[in-house]
This record gives C-alpha cells, structure tokens and sequence, in this order.
C-alpha cells in the first residue's frame, strides 16, 4: 500500500504554531507599551481608593461628620470655581499617575566603587604572573583596564567574589601544575580565605573560571540508601560532579542528594579502601558507616588499634564476626582473614574448573576493617611479634576474586608506618580533614580542583576512586552511639540500624541446661 502524505495541518503545524506564538507575544508587547500610560494611572487611582478607604476607617467616628462635611465643602468650591473640575480631574490624574508608577528600584549596572577597586587590585596583583616584557599589547599591565581580562564577575552579599572569569594571554605556562597552583593560591587569597573556589582552566581559550562552591550539608544521619549489592555510600558531594542522585530522609522531609558510590566485589576495579586523616576527622565515623552498609548484605571482622572503642556498639552483633582491641586477637583474627581468602580461592577454582557455579560460602562478602593499624606495628615490634599488616597481604592481592574487601584507616602522622601491599593495592582513596594540598596530592594521586581550608567539619574531606577524579566528601553522622556528647538523634538513627545480636553456642546451651533443670525441679516439687 502506498504512502499517504501527511495533511497539511500536521506537516507544518508546528512552524504555524510557532509563528501565532510569536506574532501573540508581539502583539501583547506592542499592546503593553501602548497602554502603559492607562495601566499606570488605573494602578494609580486603586492606590489612592485604598488609602482613602484607611484614611476612613482610621477617623473616630465622632470626627467623620466634620470630614464629611470638608470633604464636601471642597468638591462644592471645585464645581464652582471657573474650569474647577477639569484642574481636579487633570490633578487628580497627575496624582494617580504618579502613585501608579512602579516603584522597584533598577538594578545597579556594574561594580560599585568597592567592587571595582576590588577587581582593580586582583588585576594588579595578578599583572606580574600575566605579563611578559616582549608582548607588544599586554592584556595584563600596572594601570590597565581590567575590563578586558574580566569578562564575567558576581559578588555576593558580603561584597566578596563569588564568580570570575579570568582571560590570560596565550604564552602562560596554563599547562604546568606549579604555574596554575600560584594563581590560584593568589586568587583564593585576595577573593577571600575561608571558603573553598573551584577552578576550571580552559586551555584552548585561556581562560580560567573561579566559582565559590557551598558547603556540603552535615546533618544528613546515617540510614539505609538505596543502593544495589556491591554499592557503599562514602558519603556525599557537589551536583555537578556526579550524575546520580540518592533519595535521604531528613526528618520528615526528603531531599535527594548526590553521594559518591564505591562499588566493591568481583568486578571492581578499586576493592580495596584506605582513608587517611588528622586526629578527630571523621575516620572511625566512615568505617562506622561503612560496617552498617556492609552487614547488610555480608559478614564483617573489625580490628580496632586505638583502643578507644569507637566500635563497641558492633560486639556481638549478626554478621560481626569480630570486633578485637588487642594485639593478640587482632593477630588471629587476621591470620583466620588470610585462610579463609585462601580457601575461598581454591573452593572458587575448583568449581570454575567443573563448571559449576561458585559456592555460597564464597558468594557472601567478607569485609575486614582495621583502624589504625600502626598503634599494633609499636606493640608488635616491642614484644617481637608479626605484625598484623602482613596478614593483609593475602587478602589485599587476592580478596576481590574472593569477595572479600579490606578498608585500612590511618592517620598522617604515622602514614609512613604503612605496609607497601597496603599502599599498591588500596586504589580507592579517602582523605578527611585539614590537609596541605600535598598530603592530598600524595594521598589520592592528583591535587583536586577545589582550595582546601584549615577549618572543616568532622567527616569532610576528598575522595577518588582508581584514576577518577578527585570528588568532595561529607560523610554522613554516624557517631557512637555510646557516646555520651552524641545528638539524640544521631545515636537513633544508628541505633535503628544495628542489626539484633547473636546468642553464642555456649549461651544457648547453658540456657537448655537451667530449663532442664528448672523442669526437674519443678516435678519432684
């Protein structure tokens, strides 16, 4: 059967359309300047009805009578006076006309006089990074137009930037880390300390974009995300660097809120963790966070060297195989961590060999969490024993193929204690707190693109994941629950999701014994 064409009316119906809306929207605009004088003065004579109708209702009653009375006695006069009512009505619309007019002040056209002597000085400091005595037209030079090499600005309330574009010429060295690095050292100094600026170089147009980022949220509290198996939140970041978006319950309402997701399992490309940071940044509070998500779905084994007990709320839980504080434990359980990869390894080649699927003790996922794994190196080495980094080796090369994971937690000041399997094979990286923009350099592999500030929050820092790049991070609260200074509502929303504790063997059995007992007593009674 042959094609019938399309009618008229739907082939170009929509140019047609499009046109009508157009020549409409003309035709209210012509129609709005040519009756703006009458819009103005109807506008203007309600303003003047309203406060007339208050002007009455504000008189005492006792006094209406003698306004009354005033009132007439002008529009008496005005009627016999010769040409009275047309001065009256031509006053009358002067006055309307006047009230009528819109009354919102125009928006400021350019920087005031602080914002330009602001913008001025940024120009001059950045004339000796800029400027080159063989340029012939310099973009940058002592005295020059800063207009030219500030296309773009915002500033906020506080008079301070908070957007620039920054037009450089072609022969700065924009390529070398060094170079960037002292702009923007410069222009974070001189638009303001305190607060974080993203930095966008763009190479093929010289030109450099500095926007102020907001600060992560940090009341978001620890609770179950959506997320597949396989996935855990580290925490959350900017919207601009992820494309994904987590829905969190914060308190009776719902947001969604960009996280940074870490996938772990067979497939990963990054299953191992390391978090880095200064004392009280946060560290214990992500691997809290991370155990909760963990159990979820697989059995975790914790190895505490500070002794602090940050995961006592952990002990004797469903799913946690262990929670040890001392060297001792802490060497058998990990020396138990390195057999079982081992054995899961063989049972999974074996039955890759026969053709059958994996076993289901090889499926579940194993998590090993050891915080601060250097307070164990001191002891060990004082009593001349192994220490327990070793035992990681195994499970560090080998886990993923045997699902089995290991997050390392360390602190800067004994980051030189770190074994070098921990080093290699922990490819996914979180650093939290105040850090130099070396320590982060050294610790993810690549300087982010934001300034870091001395003041943080506890559980803000930077995150990257392999060779991706380098993300901001808020951890979400998950504090101790035993923790006396912990918010109430903190310790419920963790508390909500600890799982129900375990009855030991010799628990249930000494408990079958009393109710024996108990029976037989109860007889012979």
């Amino acid at each position: 059967m042959a094609r019938r064409p399309l009618p008229r009316i739907l082939s170009n119906g929509t140019a047609q359309i499009a046109r009508s809306r157009e020549l409409a929207r003309t035709a209210a605009d012509s129609a709005t300047d040519v009756l703006h004088p009458l819009i103005t003065i109807t506008r203007g004579l309600r303003r003047l009805a309203s406060a007339g109708r208050r002007r009455w209702a504000d008189t005492p009653k006792d006094k209406r009578g003698p306004l009354f009375f005033l009132v007439a006695s002008v529009i008496l006069v005005v009627a016999l006076v010769p040409y009275g009512p047309l001065l009256a009505a031509i006053i009358l619309m002067a006055a309307a006309a006047w009230h009528g007019r819109d009354r919102t002040t125009p928006a400021p056209e350019g920087p005031d006089e602080s914002q330009t002597q602001r913008l001025q000085s940024l120009y001059e400091a950045l004339v000796p990074y800029f400027s080159a005595a063989e340029d012939p037209a310099p973009l940058f030079a002592h005295g020059g137009d800063w207009e030219k090499a500030f296309p773009a600005y915002e500033f906020d309330g506080a008079g301070r930037i908070s957007h620039l574009v920054v037009r450089y010429p072609a022969y700065f060295t924009d390529g070398e880390a060094d170079s960037r690095a002292r702009i923007e050292q410069l222009l974070t100094a001189k638009s303001g300390r305190g607060r974080e600026y993203h930095f966008v170089w763009d190479e093929e147009g010289n030109q450099l974009t500095i926007g102020v980022l907001a600060p992560l949220p940090t009341d978001i509290a620890a609770q179950r995300f959506v997320t597949a198996p396989g996935e855990t939140v580290l925490g959350f970041t900017d919207p601009s660097q992820v494309h994904r978006t987590l829905p969190l319950t914060h308190g009776e309402e719902q947001r969604d809120v960009p996280p940074v997701v870490w996938r772990t399992g067979i497939r990963s490309t990054e299953p191992n963790l390391l978090v880095m940071g200064q004392p009280g940044s946060g560290t214990s509070t992500l691997l809290r966070s991370i155990a909760l998500q963990a159990l979820q779905y697989g059995d975790v084994l914790i190895v505490e060297g500070g002794g602090t007990g940050e995961y006592a709320c952990l002990t004797g839980r469903d799913g946690v195989l262990a929670v040890e504080c001392g060297l001792t434990g802490a060497l058998a359980s990990l020396e138990w961590a390195a057999q079982e990869t081992e054995r899961r390894l063989i049972a999974a080649n074996r039955a890759r060999q026969s053709g059958h699927p994996a076993p289901d003790d090889t499926r579940r996922p194993l998590w090993i969490l050891q915080d601060r794994p250097s307070a164990f190196a001191h002891v060990a080495q004082a009593d001349g024993l192994q220490d327990p980094q070793s035992l990681l080796q195994v499970p560090l090369r080998h886990g993923r193929a045997a699902n089995v994971t290991v997050v390392v937690a360390e602190q800067f000041d004994s980051a030189d204690t770190l074994s070098d399997a921990v080093r290699q094979h922990t490819r996914a990286r979180v650093v939290l707190g105040p850090a130099t923009a070396g320590q982060l350099e050294a610790v993810l592999g690549a300087p982010p693109h934001t300034t870091p500030v001395a003041q943080v929050p506890p559980g803000r820092g930077y995150a990257r994941l392999g060779g991706g790049p380098v993300h901001r991070l808020q951890v979400p609260a998950t504090p101790d629950p035993y923790d006396d200074a912990t918010n109430d509502a903190h310790r419920q929303a963790v508390l909500a999701l600890l799982p129900p504790r375990t009855t030991p063997a010799d628990a249930e059995e000494t408990m079958t014994t009393e109710a024996v007992v108990e029976a037989a007593v109860a007889e012979t009674s």
